[in-house]
């Protein structure tokens, strides 16, 4: 199967999936697959792995499904496979409340362990929007990113963009009281105040 024939979205359903995703290893791994097929000996030199590890994360996404063979050839009698994505964009499913975000957490490591000299751009901005200005504001976002992966050159520098656009929990949601404090918080520092009080 050529690259050009991956269909457009993979959704991850399964457990064994969602596994296969969440490791920080085959994370990388699935980035460099993204623009172009590599042998387990191409990845392990991209990823910094050893080949023997490099060929374990493989076999595991390939088991999942979300990697799969593109071609082989013929090498000194032995066959080299060429791996790819299953389909050029991944959807995880929602965490739950209070679960961790998988792409995020991988997102942040590669962050932080990107070159402290190098060119970043990173913000955070807080909002107050319509239920229709935040639809429209997802909307933008999402073709823009998928803009610039169609001008993506697989010979150019990796680039990674990530964006969360979301609602974040409310003071009653989260069990607080409306100055903030959690309920039982606040009584722990009343007894700590008559406590002190009672000392002096």
């Amino acid at each position: 199967m050529s690259t050009d024939d991956l269909p457009e979205t993979f959704h991850v359903t399964t457990d064994e999936q969602l596994r296969a995703v969440s490791n920080l290893t085959r994370h990388r791994i699935m980035a460099v697959l993204r623009f172009e097929p590599a042998t387990i000996t191409q990845i392990a030199q991209r990823v910094g792995l050893a080949k023997g590890s490099s060929s374990y994360h493989v076999r595991l996404l390939e088991r999942a499904g979300l990697v799969k063979v593109v071609r082989t050839r013929k090498v000194r009698g032995v066959t080299e496979r060429y791996y790819a994505m299953a389909a050029r964009s991944i959807r995880l499913p929602d965490p739950g409340q209070g679960q961790p975000d998988v792409l995020l957490r991988n997102a942040v490591a590669d962050l932080e362990a990107s070159p402290a000299d190098g060119e970043r751009h990173v913000r955070m901005a807080h909002l107050r929007l319509t239920d229709e200005q935040f639809a429209e504001l997802g909307a933008r976002l999402e073709a823009l990113a998928d803009e610039y992966r169609a001008l993506s050159d697989p010979s150019r520098p990796d680039t990674s963009l990530v964006f969360a656009l979301f609602h974040p929990a409310q003071p009653e949601r989260a069990g607080l009281d409306e100055e903030g404090d959690r309920p039982e918080r606040a009584e722990e520092d009343e007894q700590v105040e008559r406590a002190e009080e009672s000392a002096e």
